[in-house]
């Protein structure tokens, strides 16, 4: 059965459920999942994240350890999690243990953990996660090569926070951000699994009952820098991380992101048998691998690529970085090139739907992003029926790819 679209009206609120049924084990899986919420809806690097680790902490009357005794005594799994635009509570369970599993979360909402030692706990554990990522090289190139593209936005911010900007957050600043944000008019919800309609319709009215109403403002859509900087950070380091990034223009709804979905997969995503990959690693044993892709959110847009190679090689790897793309925007891809890519797609489309959770999250992007439920299936078709001078005359229109920066982790002593 294929997801579908309801509306369940609350409170005068038509919130938005994407539902599909699938009754072959009595397994549920459900989401709800509130917008403009995320990590871009606040300046303040960490405050989202360290939100969430403060609902993973059970309610107020249970407290962390009992609460989550409860709920491991019943085999479910109930998590919040924040993503860069959403913020997303998650219920999986046998369907027997759902309604309780309903009740959890509905008490953790309504009475969360606020209690000064568990958000002085979730502190220590950000400030201590925080340090040990200062040795993880690519989370640090990564990080820094965002600052470069999205200055001046949250995207810049890195997204565990800094150990300055946890230790400054206070736990007011934790219940503001979920009050204002975890309402009714934010909702989505997405279902699979055991459940018919009636019964997905009753469970929506009674969480959707619990929270109260409230608007935010939404996420507005960032500009990808084009300043071509380099930046780079000395470390204790044998290897040279480099990451790459520069605008790409598109929009989350545009059609023709299909065809970029093609092109990027013939540059860079692909892993062996992609342009950056040749060049980078059979031909010259620069790297061990190089990868790059277009990134396309509903708020954000940008090319980025990564790779690593030896201290001596730094400035030849960044050479044939700008070198391929150069070509690739140049002279295009080959025939062949695009055969290879419709096999990929076309082939492997079984394995990105072989789950439940594959399915409804699609279906959820889908809905989302403003394109309809069943999409996905509509891009299938346009790949299948892509022509060489199509794919070649978009490459040649997305110049500004070209437009790098850098930010590299490397060694000069």
């Amino acid at each position: 059965m294929a997801a579908t679209l309801l509306h369940v009206n609350v409170d005068s609120v038509d919130v938005p459920v994407i539902f599909e049924k699938d009754n072959r084990l009595p397994l549920t899986s459900v989401e709800f999942i509130f917008k403009d919420s995320g990590k871009l809806a606040s300046s303040k690097a960490g405050l989202v994240s360290l939100a969430s680790s403060l609902l993973n902490e059970g309610d107020s009357k249970l407290g962390s350890i009992e609460f989550a005794k409860e709920l491991e005594n019943r085999a479910i799994n109930l998590s919040a999690n924040s993503g860069r635009e959403t913020f997303v509570f998650s219920i999986e369970s046998i369907k027997e243990q759902f309604n309780f599993g309903l009740d959890k979360l509905i008490s953790l909402i309504k009475s969360p953990n606020y209690k000064d030692d568990v958000f002085k706990k979730i502190v220590a554990k950000r400030v201590a996660t925080i340090n040990q990522k200062s040795s993880d090289y690519d989370y640090i190139a990564a990080n820094g090569l965002r600052s470069i593209l999205f200055k001046g936005t949250p995207l810049a911010n890195p997204s565990l926070g800094t150990i300055e900007s946890i230790k400054s957050l206070t736990l007011n600043d934790l219940k503001e951000f979920i009050s204002k944000h975890i309402v009714l008019d934010n909702l989505i919800v997405v279902a699979g699994g055991d459940f018919n309609q009636t019964e997905v319709e009753e469970f929506v009215k009674k969480f959707a009952k619990t929270l109260n109403r409230g608007k935010v403002k939404p996420i507005e859509k960032l500009t990808t820098s084009n300043a071509q900087e380099i930046k780079e950070q000395q470390e204790e380091t044998k290897q040279a991380y480099i990451y790459f990034g520069a605008p790409y223009n598109m929009s989350i709804n545009d059609k023709s992101r299909v065809v970029g979905k093609v092109a990027s997969y013939i540059l860079g995503s692909s892993g062996f048998g992609s342009r950056l990959m040749e060049e980078i690693r059979v031909k010259r044993g620069l790297a061990y691998s190089a990868y790059s892709r277009f990134v396309v959110n509903k708020t954000n847009s940008y090319f980025s690529g990564y790779l690593q190679t030896k201290l001596k090689s730094q400035k030849e790897a960044i050479d044939v970085v700008k070198d391929v793309i150069d070509k690739f925007l140049s002279k295009g891809v080959t025939q062949e090139e695009l055969d290879a890519a419709k096999k990929f797609f076309l082939g492997s489309e079984p394995l990105r739907v072989e789950t439940l959770s594959q399915r409804v999250n699609r279906a959820f992007n889908e809905y989302y992003n403003g394109v309809g439920l069943g999409f996905s299936k509509k891009e299938l078709q346009l790949i299948e029926n892509l022509k060489l001078e199509e794919l070649n005359s978009f490459i040649k229109k997305h110049k500004e790819i070209k437009e790098l920066s850098f930010f590299i982790v490397t060694n000069k002593k």
